[in-house]
């Protein structure tokens, strides 16, 4: 996905499995860009990738050229720690409104364990003309 270079998405790694209105799949490294000081998935990284599959989500359920889509609130439940390896996001939409959309992202391992079960608002803005 072109509008993920020179972003946070670009920096952790994040890449695009599937794109898709009602699901949207991405993975992201646990490496060193991801790591917190102990060496374990950073909490925040996993809320980042999480946030990022709402969003794309969101994108992909309306009109890019006349709104924007924003994360509101974000909640995240951090299951299991993990050390190297690959996280997936998959996200999926629990309500799609006009001006609010809500989604559930969970994130797993390898082994489909769940790392980290998440729930994203995001705002629906249309654009200043």
């Amino acid at each position: 996905m072109d509008r993920m270079q020179n972003t946070l998405m670009e920096s952790l790694g994040i890449e695009t499995v599937s794109l898709d209105s009602s699901l949207v799949v991405l993975t992201m490294p646990v490496d060193h860009r991801t790591h917190q000081p102990m060496g374990f998935l950073h909490g925040g990284a996993s809320v980042a990738l999480a946030e990022t599959a709402a969003s794309v989500g969101a994108s992909l359920n309306v009109d890019l050229k006349k709104n924007n889509v924003f994360g509101i609130e974000i909640n995240a439940n951090h299951i299991k720690s993990k050390r190297e390896g690959i996280v997936t996001a998959k996200a999926k939409p629990v309500h799609l409104g006009k001006t609010t959309m809500v989604w559930e992202i969970n994130i797993t391992d390898e082994e489909e364990q769940l790392i980290c079960i998440s729930r994203c608002t995001v705002g629906v803005v249309p654009k200043k003309k």
